[in-house]
């Protein structure tokens, strides 16, 4: 796209703006909104105090002029708004200031505090803490910081004088504007006044806010929050009706509050803030799944989830992006610390200081879990993100809302490109066949889900494809925002500014525009065709909220807060970020040769196209847009501005043709490999409520008659292995979804009545080189053998609990049953379920306790095959331990190489255990006596591995399968006419202290399931 183009978009984009904004100024100002088609305010709903679509929002403080100000300092810039006399943009920004200081005061205390509409923000409003504080708080710092010059408008250096301040309120600087209008701070003032009065909403034990707040009287209407226990003093009134008021909040809205709030903490000197959101965050990050996602729906009292979705959309978007966001906001400067409630004195908050790094590591843990659970995959026609189960991760509903477009520009802002670009492509597949992107979507049925078919002028797919420009130069991006201009000047063009849409299919539109609009979603799509602007190229840790408002901590307020925070610089927790994260933001992707747009030359853009249904789409044949009438007057309005031309072929609509690959090819699209097993019923038995168990890390199948298992090739066994298509998981088990994580544990008979043997589609394999020996030790009161209880917080598949240090044996997680002389003992499918093996009881603790440690067979020449005796059982679906063992006698024999063991050891004792080292396996065999083969005599042979990495190039913890390269001879040389089974565990010390405590032990073999010889990685055999 040529600079010409960029320059005449940017214009459009411009006057788009100036439109909205003066018809607000003309017909609704100082009220929060306007209605664009009646030309007529919109307010507050006083007749339905319920109505909490408007009521949440609209607060009655000129909302559309605060979130509009930040917009018209990034205008400033613009060449047109500078080309003439004066600068359109900056008088409007200035003139707008003074209008607000005249409705709301200056934020002081004296005359000059109370305005037209009373002394700062003291009204009879109740409405949202998170919408306040992003539209309200956010658009009042932002502006303050452009008003200082802390954030650069082209050719506005303001000149200061400072003037006398105190410790509540910062120093005042002076800035005399061409209105004769004095700045000192005025804006600052008036957001902390709105800050305050948001704090009656933190007073909860759990540290999450109260969803709202009245400006005026505070949370009377919470009667369980700490502020009301005192009848006397407490905010309750006495004529108080008891309603029940919701307190459910959401992630998004509890934990997308640091920016804000740091940023006003550190420019107010008033810690309070930062500190309340920042405890807000942790609050919900803490109470994240155990597969490490956050739920949309939490009870602010509670601090329990309310509902067991999850996704990237409404009710959770942002706190992902506030997570990285403030450790970009927060990396160039240290916590501040303080007191929390000048009402409340809470030793915890310590725990809170923490560094920015943290704030980093949680976005990288949280990218982690949606990756694994929440993102599907190209196999899934063109990758996309699904609704999931908190707690489990398993699918739970398949659409996707507009506010998760705004991922793909937090994974461009966080160096994932590819995904970022894979995502945005499907988003601007749906904008073609809309011209708007729909509330909600369905990857399912490619239609509008629930009826939720509006688009009210939301920002976040403009946002990401913004990110994306700046980050790849791509002009793909620029003709995709040119298309979403078209698009809204085509169908939200209304005579007193931009109306959203009411039905993306009908074009029918509402009579509102949201304050975000201007305050948002037109700030992104001018800043997109101006490369140059001074943010664009500011090199400063500055963030776009969540609102779109652009924040920054300047460099004035460091050395204060620095000074302040090195008197608890001991308690300040400091966290360590995975050494693994590259800290250097990814090339963008490589030009194809002799093509102008990498995005466009891309081989699954008909992928993403596919997904949408673009091809069912027919060619429009008719004008549609409320310009029509409009452009008869008009000359200037062309057809590109009342219809979409598109045949969608190829996307975005407004695409040249120069950009389409000449003999482009898109690739094949993956077909994922899907089946369904169902086991016949048997008879007099039904597929009742006990049949299907949930247990720890999955589901129990007690009964397998009459059930129906769902396969399918989609996902590696552990996110951190590559996707190996040859192996099935079982995702579903009749209607019941199961996570990527999640088991489906067999008892060892439970198919053997149902399922034939030689039926290829369930056959069951036994391992012929891994088995688990069961260990009954006579437990150590306060020692490392002591079980822990199923509640422990440390106790989970991958905690390293003592037990764990002797689970040795890492699973081979593509679920091979290979084997070799040299096989890693990787090869289990066992191994995730080894925490339900060993769960205790919640009882006293016993006189003995049962372990299961992983071991190798041995191979080889002189390798004998494992006594043929009964598997030991497994533990209960309660962890109880079940049935005796079968050997009750052992030896320890140390190293065993220099001299035999008495005639007496193979006879009386059924286990003998041997280090290794210091002489072959091959030696330490020969060196056990012959013996009569006995119930009571030798069975078994135990050799325990350093756990130090016995073998160079392996790690530590590693099993080797031992080799036994000759046939077994006796200690006279002469060929063992019985051969002794042996088998190597792992563990070292700690193994071979356990097995001295050791009263009986027995063995338990592995198996696994194959479907068509395929392997299914999440079917264990108990």
């Amino acid at each position: 796209m040529s600079e010409g183009q960029m320059k005449e978009l940017r214009h459009e984009a411009e006057h788009m703006f100036y439109h909205g904004y003066e018809s607000y100024l003309n017909y609704a100002f100082p009220e929060d909104e306007i209605r664009p088609i009646s030309c007529k305010p919109l307010t507050r709903d006083r007749h339905n105090p319920n109505h909490v679509e408007i009521n949440d929002v609209l607060g009655n403080y000129s909302l559309t002029m605060i979130d509009s100000l930040s917009t018209l300092a990034v205008l400033a810039s613009s060449s047109v708004s500078t080309g003439g006399k004066s600068n359109k943009a900056l008088k409007y920004f200035q003139s707008g200031v003074a209008a607000l200081v005249e409705q709301y005061g200056d934020g002081t205390d004296g005359a000059n505090g109370h305005g037209l509409r009373g002394k700062g923000f003291d009204l009879d409003s109740k409405v949202q803490v998170f919408e306040t504080v992003i539209r309200g708080v956010g658009g009042l710092l932002s502006a303050h910081l452009f008003a200082m010059g802390d954030l650069p408008i082209k050719g506005y250096q303001p000149q200061t004088a400072h003037g006398a301040g105190d410790q509540r309120t910062p120093m005042l600087e002076q800035i005399q504007w061409p209105n004769n209008f004095i700045y000192d701070g005025q804006l600052l003032r008036l957001a902390q006044d709105l800050g305050s009065r948001l704090l009656p909403a933190f007073h909860t034990s759990t540290g999450l806010p109260y969803p709202r707040v009245n400006l005026r009287h505070g949370i009377p209407f919470y009667a369980s929050s700490s502020l009301n226990y005192d009848a006397e003093h407490g905010q309750c009134q006495t004529t108080q009706k008891p309603i029940a008021e919701l307190t459910e909040t959401c992630s998004a809205g509890a934990g997308s509050l640091v920016l804000e709030f740091t940023t006003l903490s550190r420019l107010s000197r008033d810690p309070r803030f930062e500190r309340l959101a920042k405890r807000a965050f942790w609050a919900i990050w803490e109470r994240r799944s155990s597969i490490g996602l956050i739920g949309s729906g939490i009870d602010a009292e509670t601090g329990q989830w309310t509902s067991p979705y999850t996704g990237i959309g409404a009710g959770i978007d942002s706190f992902f992006e506030y997570a990285a966001k403030s450790y970009i906001l927060l990396s160039n400067s240290p916590p501040q610390v303080g007191s929390i409630l000048s009402t409340q004195n809470d030793s915890r908050i310590s725990e809170y200081d923490r560094p920015a790094e943290s704030f980093l590591k949680v976005w990288q843990d949280s990218q982690a879990s949606i990756r694994r659970h929440i993102y599907r995959g190209n196999m899934f026609i063109h990758p996309h993100y699904i609704q999931a189960d908190l707690h489990t991760g398993a699918a739970r509903a398949f659409w996707m809302d507009s506010l998760s477009a705004f991922y793909p520009g937090l994974l461009t802002l966080t160096g994932d490109l590819e995904e970022a670009i894979e995502t945005h492509i499907l988003l601007t597949a749906l904008w073609t066949r809309y011209s708007a992107l729909p509330e909600r979507w369905s990857t399912s049925s490619g239609g509008i889900e629930s009826g939720l078919g509006w688009w009210g002028g939301r920002p976040e797919f403009i946002e990401s494809t913004y990110h994306l420009y700046r980050a790849t130069g791509d002009p793909w991006y620029l003709y995709v925002g040119e298309m979403t201009l078209r698009d809204i000047k085509r169908r939200c063009w209304a005579k007193c500014g931009w109306a959203g849409i009411q039905d993306v299919r009908s074009g029918e539109r509402n009579d509102r525009m949201e304050s975000f609009f201007l305050g948002e979603t037109m700030k992104y799509l001018f800043l997109l065709f101006d490369p140059d602007h001074p943010l664009n190229r500011l090199d400063a840790p500055f963030v776009f909220s969540t609102e779109g408002h652009p924040l920054i901590i300047p460099s004035r307020t460091k050395a204060k807060i620095r000074s302040n925070s090195s008197k608890r610089s001991d308690t300040t927790q400091v966290l360590q970020v995975h050494d693994s994260v590259d800290a250097i933001c990814p090339l963008p992707p490589a030009m194809v040769p002799f093509s102008i747009s990498a995005t466009a030359s891309r081989k699954d853009l008909f992928h993403a196209a596919n997904l949408a249904r673009l091809h069912f789409m027919p060619t429009p044949d008719t004008l549609e847009s409320p310009l029509i009438e409009y452009s008869r007057d008009h000359p200037s309005i062309s057809i590109s501005d009342v219809q979409s031309p598109s045949n969608y072929t190829y996307f975005p609509w407004t695409l040249p043709l120069d950009l389409v690959p000449q003999n482009g090819t898109c690739s094949k699209i993956t077909a994922r490999s899907t089946f369904d097993i169902t086991f016949p019923p048997t008879p007099n038995t039904s597929l009742g409520p006990g049949a299907l168990q949930r247990v720890l890390d999955g589901i129990l199948v007690n009964s397998i008659g009459g059930l129906r298992l769902g396969m399918i090739q989609d996902v590696p066994m552990d996110a951190s292995s590559e996707l190996d298509e040859t192996l099935y998981r079982v995702h579903a088990i009749n209607n019941i979804l199961l996570g990527k994580d999640e088991k489906v544990f067999l008892a060892k008979d439970t198919a053997s009545s149902v399922v034939n043997p030689l039926d290829p589609n369930f056959t069951r394999v036994r391992d012929s080189s891994m088995l688990d020996l069961v260990v009954d030790v006579v437990s150590v009161q306060g020692g490392e053998s002591k079980p822990k209880k199923a509640n422990d917080p440390n106790h989970n598949a991958s905690s390293k609990s003592s037990f764990q240090d002797l689970v040795l044996a890492q699973a081979l997680e593509d679920g091979s049953a290979a084997a070799s002389s040299m096989m890693l003992a990787l090869g289990s499918l066992l191994q995730q379920v080894t925490s339900l093996m060993r769960e205790e009881p919640l009882v006293e603790t016993p006189k003995s306790i049962r372990m299961y440690i992983p071991a190798m067979a041995s191979t080889g020449v002189g390798a004998a095959p494992l006594p043929d005796v009964d598997d030991a059982l497994g533990p209960d679906a309660s962890g109880l331990p079940q049935g005796t063992l079968l050997w009750d006698s052992i030896y320890i024999a140390d190293e065993n190489c220099n001299e035999k063991l008495s005639y007496t050891v193979p006879r009386d004792y059924q286990v003998i255990v041997i280090i290794r080292g210091g002489c072959s396996f091959t030696q330490k065999l020969q060196n056990i006596p012959t013996f009569v083969p006995a119930m009571s005599s030798l069975q078994l042979v135990v050799i325990v591995s350093s756990d130090e990495g016995d073998e160079a190039g392996f790690p530590p913890g590693y099993l080797i399968r031992p080799w036994l390269e000759t046939a077994q001879i006796t200690p006279g040389g002469l060929p063992r006419h019985h051969p002794i089974p042996m088998v190597m565990v792992g563990g070292g010390k700690e193994t071979w202290e356990t097995f001295k405590r050791a009263t009986s032990l027995g063995i338990k073999r592995r198996y696994s399931v194959q479907a068509q010889g395929v392997p299914i990685s999440n079917i264990v055999i108990l």
